[in-house]
């Protein structure tokens, strides 16, 4: 990577409401950018951490993100990321030179002391902080707790784009519409540079009436701020993230249709950061 300038691209993956599969697109969206050789950065920022069990990762001996936070003026992310566990299956079922690159910024229950509602407004700057001394990604994707405080808010500061998901239900739905009225207010008090808001429909059950009617009311509701391909419910998932894989590198065909969704998705993504970048 030497030698080689970026434009990185920051992008939160948000939700009001748990359950609906945050995490999963994180992942899918990691495991789309791993096989694409685009050098990448998940910061796994909920307390449960479960992206950095997805991701088949430990501290060992690192700073997880809640003790860089807490030491944001000196942190160094880059001496303290670790190397997912796709990374080094991506390099040797490759076997090439070029190591692609994945790295983790691992959760942990600390960062909880942080997800208060009522965050200073120079707590919100500390991710943003350690990222300025960050580089060698082209992307970064964000993991945010199911919730607006203060740790979501901390990475919607640092961010470029969000991405909203939803499952088509009545109550997701609801909150997705809750959190784009917050997400109005935040940017307009702290953060007016902040890129495009998407709406990513997750869990997606082709074959339910429910889901069918609720698909249609978002697309009426959130217009064009909707992502297409909308992700569907696939029996392999829970399988997949339980034994810390990639989707890319699950090895079934039954998951080949999930992959071109998630390639699409992370290649509206990226237009996106073309697109700010202008």
């Amino acid at each position: 990577m030497k030698g080689v300038v970026w434009s990185v691209h920051v992008v939160s993956i948000s939700s009001l409401k748990g359950g609906v599969g945050k995490t999963s697109v994180t992942l899918g969206l990691a495991s789309a950018a791993l096989a694409a050789g685009i050098p990448t950065l998940v910061i796994d920022l909920d307390p449960h951490a479960d992206a950095s069990t997805g991701l088949g990762v430990r501290a060992n001996g690192k700073q997880p993100i809640g003790q860089m936070l807490k030491n944001a003026r000196r942190a160094r992310l880059q001496d303290q990321v670790v190397a997912s566990a796709w990374q080094t299956k991506a390099a040797e079922k490759k076997s090439r030179t070029r190591i692609p690159v994945l790295d983790v910024a691992v959760g942990d229950a600390y960062t909880g002391i942080y997800d208060r509602p009522d965050l200073r407004t120079r707590d919100l700057r500390r991710l943003t902080q350690i990222l300025s001394r960050t580089s060698g990604y082209q992307l970064v994707l964000i993991d945010c707790p199911p919730s607006l405080n203060g740790l979501t808010r901390m990475a919607w500061s640092a961010s470029d784009q969000l991405l909203l998901v939803a499952e088509p239900s009545l109550f997701s739905v609801a909150g997705t519409e809750r959190t784009q009225r917050a997400l109005d207010l935040f940017r307009r008090e702290f953060a007016p540079s902040l890129g495009p808001v998407k709406v990513v429909a997750n869990r997606v059950r082709k074959d339910s009436a429910e889901h069918t009617f609720r698909l249609g009311e978002m697309r009426q509701m959130f217009g064009e701020s909707m992502v297409k391909p909308e992700i569907p419910e696939h029996p392999e998932w829970q399988q997949i993230q339980g034994a810390a894989y990639s989707v890319h590198q699950w090895p079934s065909k039954a998951t080949a249709p999930m992959l071109n969704q998630f390639d699409a998705l992370l290649k509206e993504v990226m237009a996106s950061a073309g697109a700010s970048n202008r």
